[in-house]
Order: C-alpha cells, then sequence, then structure tokens
C-alpha cells in the first residue's frame, strides 16, 4: 500500500532573483523573497518575510506589512482607474498576513476623500479578484474568485463575498457578513446577514458564520429578532430600529447592527 505523505505549500527561500527589477529606493525587509521578473517600484515598502512571486508588480506609493504572500502576475498598488487622475501622490497601505492570489488587482486611491486605499490584515483575495481606488477593506476578509468592487467601499472584519459577485461604488458590507456567488450588490448590506442574487436581496443572518466564530446563541436569538423587526414587521425602518434598541440594545452586536443602519447612505438590501 503506497504511504501517503503531506502536501506543503512551497515558499522560496528569502533573496531577490537576479532577473526581478527592483527600484534602489524601495525598501524592502529582511527574509523578503522576490520571484523572477518581478517588478518593484520606487516608492514601495515591503515588510519582513513576504513572498512576492514572478512576474507580480508593486508600485506607486505603496506600504506593505509583513508576511504578505502576493502571487505571480499580481498587480499592486496601479494607479486608480478614475478619468480625473493625473498622476497625483496618493496611497495604498496593506496590513500583515495578507494572500493574494493570481492575478489580483489593488488600486492605490483617488485625490477624492483622503487619498489612501487602506486594507487590513489576514485577508485572503483569490484569483482575479480586485480592490478598486479608496476602498477601505477591514481584517479576515474573504474575496473569493473574480469578485470587482468599486470605488470607496468599506468592507468590515470577517465579511465573506462569493465569486464572480460585483459590488456597486460606495456601498458598505457589514461585519460577518456573508454575499452569496454571481451577487450584484448596489446597497449597503447589514453586519451579519446573508445576502445573494442580481440585486442581492437579504436570506437571513449568516448562522454558519457566526456560529463558526463562536457566537453565544443568546446573541445570535437577539440577531434574530432585529433582523425579523427590520424585514418582517412591516415597520418603517425608523420604527424598526426604535423597537430593537429598546428590546436588545444591551448588546453590542445589535447596537453594531443599527448602527450600521442608521449610517447608511445608500440604503440597505431589502
Amino acid at each position: 500500500m503506497k504511504k501517503e505523505t503531506a502536501v506543503k505549500t512551497e515558499v522560496p527561500a528569502p533573496g531577490i532573483h537576479p532577473t526581478a527589477v527592483v527600484a534602489p529606493s524601495a525598501a524592502i525587509g529582511r527574509g523578503v523573497s522576490v520571484g523572477a521578473y518581478a517588478v518593484i517600484g520606487p516608492d514601495v515598502e515591503i515588510g519582513e518575510d513576504c513572498v512576492i512571486g514572478s512576474h507580480a508588480v508593486i508600485e506607486g506609493w505603496t506600504r506593505i506589512g509583513p508576511r504578505c504572500h502576493i502571487f505571480q502576475f499580481a498587480s499592486v498598488g496601479a494607479a486608480p482607474q478614475d478619468f480625473s487622475y493625473r498622476g497625483e501622490e496618493t496611497h495604498l497601505e496593506i496590513g500583515s498576513d495578507n494572500v493574494f492570489r493570481e492575478f489580483v488587482t489593488i488600486h492605490r486611491a483617488t485625490t477624492k476623500a483622503d487619498r489612501i486605499t487602506v486594507i487590513g490584515s489576514h485577508n485572503y483575495f483569490m484569483a482575479y479578484s480586485h480592490v478598486a481606488h479608496d476602498c477601505r477593506i477591514g481584517d479576515h476578509v474573504i474575496m473569493a474568485n473574480s469578485v470587482a468592487l468599486g470605488g470607496h467601499i468599506l468592507i468590515e472584519s470577517h465579511a465573506i463575498i462569493g465569486g464572480l459577485s460585483a459590488i456597486h461604488q460606495f456601498t458598505r458590507i457589514g461585519a460577518y457578513a456573508m454575499i452569496g456567488g454571481g451577487s450584484a450588490v448596489s446597497q449597503d448590506v447589514p453586519p451579519y446577514l446573508s445576502v445573494a442574487g442580481n440585486r442581492a436581496k437579504p436570506f437571513g443572518l449568516n448562522l454558519v458564520g457566526l456560529r463558526r466564530h463562536g457566537f453565544p446563541e443568546e446573541t445570535i436569538a437577539k440577531l434574530k429578532k432585529a433582523y425579523k423587526t427590520v424585514y418582517r414587521e412591516g415597520l418603517t425602518l425608523k420604527e424598526a430600529l426604535d423597537r430593537i434598541v429598546t428590546e436588545h440594545g444591551d448588546t453590542a452586536e445589535v447596537r453594531h447592527f443599527v448602527e450600521f443602519v442608521r449610517g447608511s447612505e445608500r440604503g440597505i438590501c431589502r
């Protein structure tokens, strides 16, 4: 009987391949590995122990935290796809322990807001996913293959976006939300919800995600009541939120749900 062996992910030894093009002024941290034919621009900072795959391009005013893995052919820090952009200094800030798979594109900001695109830590961007200018992404976010984010989008921590989904510019995705594959999202998705479709509609709470992350059943029960109050009671949004605060406002997750909905400018998925 053939003995099974564990499958290991091959990580190159630290060092810069002789065919890579690294600007002399780029700041490269200790233990960074740069693959063949990769290009790193003059204003780039890369933290310790990052792995940069072959043919990847990192440019612009881009700062990357430690232990990120950028796979082959990814493009990080390119100019925004915005007709008003004229080459001004704008930034991309990336935290630690992120994974950017093949052909991912991450763009730095325009001058229309605070001139920075921000990505937190421990995120996973699958192949061909795109983060546009001026987006802000929290921690532990998963974007599956070919997800496309428009500009100025906010994604809170622990959200999951299914493959081939498109998110309209200026939309917000709440914490622990789950967006089904192939969705088109044009309005805000409140925290803890599961939505899907074109245009995306809510299908209740992301119960699997909440339980996997150890949310107490008591908290989940209160979130269920909050969801039903907004979506099933026939109340105006203001009436629903006021009732939720009165009945369940002692729970932090419920308060976050209410504050997120109250802060919506595009309206929420209904």
